[in-house]
C-alpha cells in the first residue's frame, strides 16, 4: 500500500485466541529491535482478547531503507497502517524511537489513535548540534567504525542499558533480535533519533496514555518520562523498580501487567 510515494513496511497482525476486535494494540519496536522481540507481549496481550498489530520500521526486516530514515517519515507510514489495519479503537504503543514515531503520528493520524503506552522515549532529543546529542550518536557507531559487526557489538550496548544481571528468554531473544539488524540501519536510526521534537504535541494530546519507564534507565530516565507525563493532561506514570531501558525483556510479566492494567482500565473487552 502506497500513498504519495510512501509505502507501507512489512508487519504481522496477531489475531486474539477469543473475543472481537474492538481494541487493537500496535507495537512499534524501538531504534534497535524488530517486531520478533515483542513475543511475551503479543501472548500477554492476546490472550486478554485484544487484536495485536506489530510492525516492521521503514528500514527494518525485509523493507527497504528510507533515505533518509526520519521519524517523521515512519510517523506518516504509521498513519497509513492505521488506516489500513486499525479497529474501532487503537492503542499504539511505542518503545524508545517507537515511541517517538508514535507521538509524531499525532499530527497525521489523530483520528485513529484512541490511546497511547510510552515506554523508555522522549518528546524531545534536544538539538542535532549539541555536545551531549553527538556523543550520542558517536558512542554508539564508533564501534562500528572501528570494525565490530553487529552481532559482535550489539550484546554488549543492550546489555549496558539494562539492569545488572538481566536475563531471560525475552533478553536472550532481544540480544537475537538486535544482533540481526543490517549496519545501515542501525547507522541510521540512531542518526533519526537526534534532533527529534515533539514537545509541543504533549497538551494536545487528549486520549489516555500510560508513560512507562525503568528505574535505572540512563537512556530515557524515569525522572524526564515522569515530567514528560505531566505535561499530558490525565497521563499515567509507572517507574518499574530495578529495572534498565527495556523493561519489557528484562521483567516481562511486571512490564505486561502495567500495560495490561491500563488497558483494562481505559479499553476494557466486552
Amino acid at each position: 500500500m502506497s500513498h504519495s510515494g510512501i509505502t507501507l513496511p512489512d508487519y504481522a497482525v496477531h489475531h486474539p485466541a477469543g473475543g472481537g476486535h474492538g481494541t487493537s494494540v500496535f507495537l512499534l519496536h524501538g531504534a534497535f529491535g524488530a517486531k520478533e522481540y515483542w513475543r511475551t507481549q503479543v501472548q500477554a496481550f492476546t490472550q486478554a482478547g485484544y487484536r495485536v498489530v506489530s510492525w516492521d520500521a521503514p528500514g527494518y526486516g525485509l523493507s527497504s531503507l528510507p533515505v533518509p530514515l526520519t521519524i517523521d517519515h515512519c510517523a506518516r507510514v504509521l498513519s497509513l497502517l492505521l488506516e489500513k489495519e486499525g479497529s474501532a479503537r487503537n492503542v499504539v504503543m511505542g518503545h524508545s524511537m517507537g515511541g517517538m514515531i508514535a507521538q509524531q503520528a499525532w499530527r497525521y493520524a489523530r483520528a485513529r489513535i484512541q490511546g497511547y503506552v510510552l515506554s523508555a522515549t522522549s518528546a524531545s532529543f534536544g538539538s542535532p548540534d549539541g555536545d551531549w546529542q553527538k556523543e550520542f550518536v558517536r558512542a554508539r557507531v564508533a564501534p562500528l567504525d572501528a570494525g565490530k559487526t553487529i552481532p559482535e557489538y550489539a550484546p554488549l550496548m543492550l546489555r549496558a542499558m539494562m539492569a545488572a544481571g538481566a536475563s531471560g528468554p525475552a533478553v536472550d531473544l532481544l540480544i537475537g533480535t538486535v544482533s540481526q539488524m543490517r549496519e545501515e540501519t542501525f547507522r541510521a536510526a540512531v542518526a533519526a533519533i537526534v534532533g527529534f521534537e515533539g514537545r509541543d504535541l504533549l497538551p494536545t494530546l487528549d486520549v489516555p496514555v500510560l508513560c512507562i519507564a525503568g528505574e535505572l534507565d540512563a537512556t530515557a530516565p524515569a525522572s524526564v518520562m515522569q515530567k514528560m507525563a505531566a505535561k499530558i493532561a490525565g497521563a499515567e506514570f509507572v517507574s518499574l523498580a530495578g529495572l534498565g531501558h527495556f523493561g519489557w525483556a528484562e521483567d516481562p510479566p511486571r512490564f505486561n501487567a502495567a500495560v495490561l492494567d491500563f488497558l483494562a482500565q481505559h479499553f476494557p473487552q466486552p
